[in-house]
């Protein structure tokens, strides 16, 4: 395969799989840094399940775990997106890339610095354009939403849902408790208001509006109590779980126009 540049993406949850499947369907060489339990909870869209499954599809796009730089070659010969565990970032220094984008969406800058990379880009709240990063990108849902920032922050975390159907904190779910969670009700299935979707050390967890659950955690996953765990869309059968969202698709194409807008300059 004939590739543009490097690129890695701290982060393989749904928003930050907007961005890498853009980037790869753009050309670039994508590798995926995640973390040894990834929680991203709308793992059908998310490329940090291929933690879980060994590889894993969004969109057409195939990721593979890989233990090594031998096998994240492997990968790239076989158009496939290498997926490695690696939360400190120690892979930065081996692959070079030309571009970093973290997307932890941590809301706070974990280890993440303007040396790793001629560009490094991070999404949301915790950094400072100009600063420990070249370029944010607006994360927050709303008139600004995906707005490039070349100096100054993305807004705060506001801690808020945002609505889908007059629903807002009701859809979202949270640990009551903290321990091992067994999955009762997966993505795709529909659920009614007050039903039980799953379980965490005896304590239920119940839907807080009819719909189809979007979201849920890896079964057998520990969280600690309110950790967010789940997602109902009220809008039912008509919500497709197993496409990117409008929100992660226009933050990815920032992330490309920063990218393409650098090469210009």
């Amino acid at each position: 395969m004939k590739y543009r540049e490097r690129v890695i993406v701290r982060g393989g949850g749904d928003v930050a799989s907007g961005t890498i499947h853009r980037l790869h369907q753009a050309g670039y060489q994508v590798m995926v840094l995640e973390t040894k339990n990834p929680t991203a909870i709308r793992r059908t869209v998310a490329f940090s399940q291929a933690i879980f499954d060994g590889e894993t599809v969004v969109e057409g796009t195939v990721a593979r775990l890989c233990h090594n730089m031998e096998e994240a070659e492997e990968a790239f010969e076989k158009n496939k997106i290498p997926v490695v565990i690696d939360a400190k970032g120690e892979m930065i220094k081996r692959f070079k890339p030309e571009v970093v984008v973290d997307a932890i969406l941590a809301k706070k800058n974990l280890g993440t610095t303007r040396e790793m990379a001629q560009t490094v880009i991070a999404l949301g709240p915790g950094f400072t354009a100009g600063n420990d990063v070249d370029v944010v990108i607006e994360t927050n849902r709303g008139h600004d939403l995906a707005r490039v920032i070349y100096k100054g922050q993305a807004e705060p975390n506001t801690g808020i849902p945002g609505d889908i159907a007059a629903f807002s904190k009701e859809r979202v779910n949270h640990a009551p408790v903290a321990g091992v969670i067994r999955v009762i009700k997966d993505i795709d299935e529909l659920v009614e208001k007050g039903e039980i979707m799953a379980e965490i050390d005896h304590q239920p967890v119940v839907a807080g509006v009819a719909g189809l659950i979007r979201g849920m955690i890896q079964n057998g996953t520990m969280v600690h109590k309110g950790m967010k765990i789940a997602d109902v869309d009220p809008r039912g059968t008509i919500v497709n779980c197993h496409t990117i969202s409008d929100k992660a698709r226009a933050i990815g194409g920032s992330v490309l126009e920063v990218i393409l807008h650098r090469q210009i300059r």
